[in-house]
């Protein structure tokens, strides 16, 4: 890229072009290194016994690669020019790998939600927490295949090659980075389908709200939630959505009002920063909930059922609370929801 920036170039521009880095480089280190440590300080926070999922892998797979993209920036930073294995590499090739993975990261949103909704819609209803040797395998596969393609749907092409030589040629001491379009779209539906869902249920959930109490439960604090029991299949799946919503607003509720700010300011994320660990996590939650609301009735009330969302809690959406070591609830037909 280098050779392309400063052909045709005058001594003096070459020389100003070299020894004037790209801006951004200097601002994708610690962007880079500040969502490294998100993307790993979330994989560590989370809790540790729940099932493996598509979703869990290509999480873990996420925070490598931003590791490894993180390495190779700082490496080229260090040395500046240097050549390996007969490739010159200098800081214009910050840019080029940020914009290539930002590229990559951007047609990826659709595919692993897809794959991450029919898992849990396949698997939500399972009680085993250990799926089979057979079925981690799916997923590792699932993954690599996924990111082999994502990355051959972006470098196969010249254009991609084209449009990069064009952003440079005019920018050449900037570093254009691209929003991704399923990201903002994904945005939306979760916000708007969120909201919709809470406006329905505006009714159950200001009631609800208004009857919590915090209690206290194993030194743990917890919301102790009205419960009315009712076998009616139209009535369960409408309270069983006021409790989805509860617990899924419960937790994330603050990264719900972040999306509702972003879209409403119409700001304009680079895609190597939107795909994170920790919107994976929220997009997977909602995904859970969704899949708990559509096999409602295939669930079934064992502990081993629960261990599915590293961060939420869905246990108490579908049964009071009811446990033989502990005692009894200060109310019969109380749910509770442990924060």
């Amino acid at each position: 890229m280098a050779a392309i920036l400063c052909e045709n170039c005058s001594g003096q521009y070459h020389y100003t072009q070299v020894n004037q880095p790209l801006e951004i480089s200097c601002m994708l280190l610690p962007i880079m290194l500040g969502k490294v440590f998100l993307d790993f300080f979330m994989l560590q926070v989370k809790q540790k016994n729940v099932k493996v999922s598509f979703m869990g892998y290509f999480c873990v797979s996420l925070a490598l690669l931003d590791f490894t993209l993180l390495m190779s920036i700082s490496f080229i930073f260090c040395f500046e020019d240097f050549a390996l294995w007969g490739v010159r590499f200098t800081k214009y090739h910050i840019c080029l790998f940020t914009q290539i993975i930002s590229l990559t990261y951007g047609i990826l949103h659709y595919p692993v939600y897809l794959v991450a909704g029919l898992d849990y819609y396949m698997t939500i209803a399972q009680t085993s927490q250990f799926p089979k040797r057979g079925q981690r395998l799916l997923y590792v596969f699932a993954v690599v295949v996924i990111w082999i393609s994502g990355f051959f749907c972006i470098l196969k092409g010249t254009s991609i090659y084209e449009e990069l030589e064009i952003k440079n040629r005019f920018s050449p001491y900037q570093c254009p980075l691209s929003a991704s379009v399923q990201s903002y779209s994904v945005s939306c539906a979760v916000v708007l389908l969120t909201g919709t869902a809470l406006l329905a249920c505006r009714k159950e959930v200001t009631t609800m709200l208004l009857s919590v109490r915090v209690a206290s439960f194993a030194s743990q604090p917890v919301l102790l939630f009205s419960y009315v029991s009712n076998n009616n299949s139209t009535c369960f799946k409408w309270q069983l959505l006021t409790r989805l919503l509860v617990c899924f607003l419960g937790t994330w509720a603050p990264f719900v009002l972040l999306q509702i700010i972003i879209l409403f300011l119409g700001a304009r994320i680079p895609a190597y920063m939107e795909m994170n660990v920790p919107w994976l996590y929220f997009v997977n939650s909602f995904l859970i909930a969704v899949a708990y609301w559509c096999r409602c009735h295939d669930v079934e009330l064992t502990e081993e059922m629960w261990s599915t969302d590293p961060f939420v809690s869905w246990k108490f959406c579908f049964m009071p609370f009811n446990n033989e070591n502990t005692e009894p609830a200060d109310k019969p037909g109380a749910v509770i929801v442990i924060c």
